[in-house]
């Protein structure tokens, strides 16, 4: 919201000498958002002139331009700019008349830009200023021609202050306004904050507006005996939630205007500050009096009208021709005015093309009406038609003000328009009745931290325009009109510690209380990354949105179709299911990355996953009234409609582990790496997690792992399928890993626990075995480490054979061991005794022999 200032002070006192900076330093303190500072940005001299003479000069470019007499100072006296009072200016536009009087910027002004102003030689002639069009001032967009002050129906001595006098010297500004604050998008409500914040005196335009014959009708719109009214009826029959789409509609008719009669220089310098473009006079009415007031206003032509008005929602196969041009299909939850022809404007959000206002409306209905909240969100979405009306009307606006907009476009019609205003002035409908909120006492002080005495309590909301009643030990309060955010006393209390100012709450840092603490599951997540981050991987956040396609590809490990969660409204048709899998996420980080250059990448992701039932099915529990605790029964049929959504753990490498250096080649990641990652997880969750063989869809046949804990699947490891990795833009060689984090630390039964270094020697010995090919080399390896019992230390696989000396269906595994015992010096032969038993092992369950 943009917040001009002289609009500002008309009703609240600014102090002289106040700045824009002065007016976002008191907003801030009521909790408004300071956004930043517009002005015209233009500087003097900038006067009154008027054209005495001139004469046209063709010039070989084809052009023809005006070589002008302007007299910028009355006659014997000096100009603005220390010269004569006659300036020759030379002027390309031709819109112009001998006599007209203009706006001259003279040598020294500034203009936006910025654009300087100096004397300067320009075809043939020393052209001593420049005579000023309405986009050149930054008033507006119209740069057909210099801007004539008639046209303005403005009448100034030359001479005179133009700055001043198209009100170019004030100064806007923009606070940002949250969805509960809609009351701030109005100068009235900004007035009314700026006065809780400084003290100073707020005058309600309201108030200001002249008393009107005021007359309250029934729905049906039928009018006293003492007067006319346009018909109109509130024929909501299908209202939304329960609520009718129109509360309060009041109307206002003024006759016999002049549309063509030109918008005040200083309504228009306002509209521009506030950032709205001037149209026309009657149009740039109806606009100023919304942000005045902070009610939308609409204008029709009665002349194009047929019938009454009748407010309903939409009807099967209608449309509606909107201002913007648009032919719109209209939805049956479109709340509508409508005349006796059809649709007529879409309510709250934007009027239709068939009763516009134009240069030829002699005749204005005034509408002023308070629209449901819901509805008017819905329909501005439904048709992607966010407006400055609707902007309001989601938000809320006050429903008792009605009336006195109605009145108060129709007076400033009647005198910058020259219509006559009826005197009859019906309101259909009525502000509904607020609810009192009992406010216990000492319920504000517990619930911010703050001793507030009761007085303090008292006139805070009372400032804010609330009824505060005293009844036994609490005050009974009725919220203003203004403020449907006031719900509950919970609102009430962040009223008072916002009037009362922020800086009352002390800063205070709790303390934990003692035996508390990260829970273990907590405690080992956060030791899962920390880890991974300290190998060098890179944690991401990736969407929990995925493409059905993903979700088979990396959500099933043999390529059967799973079941999946649908997002109802998703944000991204092309990704409408929430993730089985944490690598479709990894896998777009990875792309985004490779995109931009960076081929090296290891990344990690924690995150949840979404696994629904067998058969996709979720719980169908309607959503219980917001105001009325649940039942068990309630909460056991939402509780039933939430999928599993275990944690997972994931990583992805692709590129270089190692860069190339002198003397040493790069080394590239493959499946080892992401194995590594999952040796580090077991290590900082203290759970032993085996590798074996495995398989999955979208994985290198032959360069799976299977992932298990105590024999259950938890995860796998392996390369993306070179087929997959070219599909998805990857390079060949792009290495992953997943598992169920949960499951993992829920097996876990003991603390982490470092090993201590041990103090007697090692031996060392290695150990070759041949063994068919197919047998899993990992399982070797426990045969071995089984075998060879406690004083086995350590064991690696260090070399994969097979070629000559080794059978066609055979392989030589050959294992480092290291071997060491806790209270003395092992003998090579007690070592070759330890190697001897795990070969035995071996070779009884997979027929290992030694290799010769």
């Amino acid at each position: 919201m943009r917040v001009p200032l002289s609009w500002l002070a008309e009703y609240v006192e600014l102090k002289p000498g106040t700045t824009p900076e002065d007016v976002h330093a008191a907003l801030v303190k009521v909790g408004l958002e300071e956004e930043g500072v517009h002005a015209f940005e233009v500087s003097g001299p900038i006067v009154v002139g008027e054209v005495l003479e001139f004469v046209e000069e063709p010039q070989s470019n084809g052009k023809t331009i005006r070589w002008c007499q302007v007299r910028v100072a009355p006659e014997g006296e000096v100009a603005a700019d220390g010269g004569e009072a006659v300036h020759g200016i030379v002027c390309g536009a031709r819109n112009f008349f001998v006599g007209d009087k203009v706006v001259v910027t003279l040598p020294g002004a500034t203009l936006p830009g910025p654009f300087p102003i100096a004397a300067r030689k320009t075809y043939g002639h020393v052209s001593d200023g420049m005579i000023a069009s309405t986009k050149e001032l930054g008033l507006g967009d119209d740069h057909d021609g210099i801007l004539r002050l008639s046209t303005l129906g403005v009448d100034a001595p030359v001479g005179t202050d133009a700055i001043a006098l198209l009100g170019l010297n004030d100064a806007a500004v923009e606070i940002n306004v949250t969805p509960d604050r809609g009351y701030a998008f109005s100068i009235r409500g900004v007035a009314r904050e700026y006065a809780h914040a400084t003290g100073a005196v707020f005058r309600d335009p309201v108030g200001a507006v002249a008393a009107r014959a005021v007359e309250t009708t029934d729905a049906s719109g039928s009018a006293a005996a003492d007067g006319t009214a346009f018909p109109v009826a509130i024929a909501d029959e299908s209202p939304i939630r329960g609520k009718v789409g129109a509360s309060v509609f009041a109307t206002r008719i003024v006759r016999g205007v002049d549309a063509t009669r030109p918008t005040p220089p200083w309504m228009i310098a306002r509209l521009k500050l506030a950032g709205i473009r001037s149209l026309s006079l009657l149009v740039d009415i109806t606009n100023y009096v919304m942000l005045e007031l902070g009610q939308p206003i609409h204008g029709y032509d009665l002349d194009l009208l047929r019938g009454g008005i009748v407010v309903r929602r939409a009807r099967a196969g209608e449309t509606l021709e909107t201002l913007d041009g648009k032919v719109r299909k209209l939805d049956a939850e479109d709340l509508l005015i409508t005349d006796d022809r059809g649709a007529i404007g879409l309510a709250g959000v934007m009027g239709g093309a068939e009763t516009e206002i134009s240069d030829a409306t002699a005749n204005v209905l005034i509408e002023a009406a308070n629209f449901d909240p819901v509805s008017i969100a819905r329909t501005a979405r439904r048709h992607k038609l966010p407006s400055e009306a609707s902007k309001r009307f989601e938000r809320g606006v006050d429903p008792e003000i009605a009336a006195a907009a109605a009145a108060r476009v129709a007076q400033l019609m009647a005198d910058l328009a020259g219509g006559s205003v009826d005197a009859v002035a019906p309101v259909v409908g009525g502000a509904p009745a607020r609810e009192a909120i009992i406010l216990p006492d000492a319920f504000v002080s517990r619930l911010i931290g703050v001793d507030y005495t009761a007085a303090e309590v008292h006139d805070a909301l009372a400032e804010i325009g609330a009824v505060v009643t005293p009844v036994d030990r609490a005050l009974e309060v009725v919220p203003p009109s203004w403020r449907p955010d006031l719900t509950g006393r919970e609102e009430l209390a962040e009223e008072v510690a916002r009037l009362v100012g922020y800086d009352r709450i002390p800063a205070v840092l709790p303390v934990a209380p003692p035996g508390r603490g990260l829970t273990r599951s907590q405690r080992l997540r956060k030791q899962v990354a920390d880890v991974l981050a300290g190998s060098g991987s890179t944690e991401v956040l990736a969407f929990p949105f995925t493409a059905d396609a993903d979700n088979q590809r990396f959500g099933s490990v043999d390529g059967s179709p799973v079941a999946q969660v649908k997002v109802a409204n998703a944000l991204d048709a092309t990704r409408p299911y929430l993730r089985r899998s944490l690598l479709p996420g990894l896998v777009e980080v990875a792309r985004r990355n490779l995109s931009r250059g960076l081929v090296d990448l290891d990344v990690f992701e924690l995150g949840l996953v979404f696994l629904p039932s067998e058969d996709g099915t979720l719980g169908s529990a309607d959503l219980p009234a917001g105001g009325a605790l649940p039942s068990d029964a309630e909460l056991a049929a939402l509780r039933a409609g939430i999928p599993v959504q275990p944690r997972h753990a994931a990583v992805l490498l692709t590129g270089s582990l190692l860069q190339k250096a002198p003397g040493r080649p790069a080394v590239a990641v493959g499946l080892a790496d992401a194995l590594d990652r999952v040796r580090r997880i077991a290590l900082a969750t203290g759970v032993e997690i085996e590798i074996a063989q495995g398989r999955h869809a979208a994985l290198h046949p032959g360069r799976t792992a299977e992932l298990r804990v105590a024999g259950e699947r938890v995860g796998f490891a392996g390369e993306l399928h070179p087929a997959l990795a070219a599909e998805l833009d990857l390079p060949r060689v792009v290495a992953v890993a997943e598992l169920d984090l949960d499951a993992v630390i829920a097996a876990g039964d003991r603390p982490v626990e470092a090993t201590p270094i041990g103090t007697f020697p090692a031996a060392t010995q290695d150990l070759s075995l041949v063994v068919a090919r197919d047998v899993p080399a990992g399982e070797v390896a426990a045969a071995v480490r089984e075998g060879a019992g406690e004083l086995l230390e350590h064991l690696e696989l260090v070399d994969d054979y097979r070629g000559q000396g080794v059978a066609a269906d055979a392989k030589s595994l050959t294992f480092a061991l290291r071997f060491r015992a806790p209270d003395r010096t092992l003998t090579a032969a007690e070592a070759s005794e330890a190697k001897l038993a795990g070969s035995a092992l071996a070779g009884a369950r997979f027929g290992a022999a030694i290799r010769d």
